[in-house]
């Protein structure tokens, strides 16, 4: 899984392509989170239900998936073993309060969330590394009378 997405790349990328970076973006965003998490019973809604729940519930559902994509990081960093700064509430406080910081707060939601799917890729991918080589052996006895 990739482990270096950044803040300043996805501003950047949604700048240049007005804002058509950020579907791809959350798009992958959400596989890679279904894949790396796929044990645990949650499933990440991809960009597009994102969306149209979002325009139904008039933003409210963008909050609830910030909220649970935090909270599941932080569920499945803690299973692997991996400290980190994300949690489904700070990400919610920052999205919601920290909007009266001079309008930053949502930013900093944002980096927090790629900053905790970084640190899940990489307790991901030193999981996989480490079970790649893995071998089975298998012991057959027959009893030829």
């Amino acid at each position: 899984m990739k482990e270096n997405r950044s803040l300043i790349k996805y501003l950047l990328l949604n700048l240049i392509t007005v804002g058509i970076y950020s579907l791809f973006f959350w798009s992958r965003y959400a596989k890679d989170m279904n894949t790396m998490c796929a044990g645990d019973g949650r499933k990440t809604r991809g960009v597009i239900g994102r969306i149209l729940l979002s325009a139904v519930t008039l933003g409210i559902y963008e909050l609830v998936w910030q909220y649970k994509a935090g909270d599941r990081i932080a569920a499945n960093c803690q299973k692997m073993g991996v400290t980190v700064n994300v949690t489904g509430g700070n990400v919610l406080l920052w999205s919601t309060v920290g909007i009266l910081l001079f309008g930053i707060g949502p930013l900093v939601a944002v980096r927090k969330l790629i900053r905790g799917i970084n640190a899940l890729s990489a307790a991901y991918n030193r999981g996989s590394a480490r079970n790649a080589g893995t071998t089975v052996n298998v012991n057959i006895v027959t009893n030829a009378a």
